[in-house]
């Protein structure tokens, strides 16, 4: 923090506490009367009266101590811009402390489910529940508290995956991340291109509101430019993470209007690393849980 913003704030704080101080002295000193009277302000309404009482004491006295509080907080905690406090607090300081004591409490036991494969953990009524809890806090933001996904998040729940189901392969997924790239290719084979090549990537997955004609037309310009990442069948290359156009699932909908955008405009997917985040451990409870939630599927 610079030393304008520093004394700005250092000023700003204080010149309130002060200015409270002395907005209660003053008003303290132009009260007629130091004690309860039976004289009236001098308005009247709707037959009511109002005393010219002084400030009760137990208000004045309450006041007053919020007023020292303030200055006792401001000398121990950070608040006066650069000062940081007698106490030396920092949320920074607090946040470690708070997670040291976690792991102090929690460590042994993340370290003991984490010595047991996925397999074993998906049937583990304890480490599901841990799983869980760890998956709302950090994963259900993008796929859904129930984990079915929603528009490019892929559903958790099913046997559709883009880089592999294994126990494996979905806590490489946690621990390292993805980033998938669908590139535009209306500048490669132009819209009524991307129109045919639509029509035939609906018809391989067995829709049957598909133009035939524009999507054997399609069918080549698949080949020659879809192919290399979905395949020639279609059934898609996990290696790449290039889904299966077969099955009739859609990461972007897959309407007419929606392939046609995909293919028009691209896509583009990132799912974030959480090995540094989460550490391992709980990635291994995390993989345990999504894991479980499709095995039986």
């Amino acid at each position: 923090m610079t030393t304008f913003w520093t004394i700005w704030i250092t000023v700003i704080s204080l010149g309130s506490l002060f200015g409270c101080t002395w907005l209660l002295w003053v008003t303290r000193k132009s009260e007629p009367f130091q004690s309860e009277t039976s004289e009236t302000m001098g308005h009247e309404y709707d037959g009511i009266e109002e005393y010219d009482n002084p400030l009760p004491k137990w208000w004045l006295y309450m006041f007053m101590a919020t007023i020292v509080f303030g200055l006792v907080y401001y000398l121990l905690y950070p608040g006066l811009g650069g000062f940081k406090g007698l106490f030396g607090w920092t949320q920074e300081n607090q946040w470690e402390a708070e997670v040291q004591a976690a792991e102090a409490k929690y460590g042994p036991l993340y370290a003991e489910l984490a010595a047991q494969p996925i397999e074993a953990l998906a049937q583990d009524t304890r480490a599901i529940r841990m799983g869980q809890r760890l998956f709302a806090n950090n994963c259900a933001v993008c796929h859904g508290s129930a984990a079915r996904g929603s528009f490019g998040f892929p559903d958790l729940t099913d046997n559709d995956w883009l880089y592999g189901g294994t126990p494996d392969k979905i806590k490489e997924t946690l621990l390292i991340g993805r980033i998938a790239a669908m590139p535009a290719w209306e500048a490669v084979i132009g819209a009524e291109g991307i129109t045919q090549v639509a029509h035939y990537v609906r018809a391989m997955s067995g829709q049957q509101n598909v133009d035939k004609a524009l999507a054997d037309r399609g069918s080549s310009l698949y080949a020659a430019n879809c192919a290399v990442c979905h395949g020639g069948d279609g059934k898609g290359i996990q290696s790449l993470g290039a889904p299966n156009l077969t099955d009739g699932v859609w990461l972007y909908g897959g309407t007419q209007a929606m392939v046609e955008a995909s293919l028009r405009n691209g896509r583009n997917g990132v799912m974030p690393a959480f090995k540094d985040t989460l550490g391992e451990e709980r990635v291994h409870l995390v993989s345990a849980y999504v894991y479980s939630l499709s095995k039986d599927n």
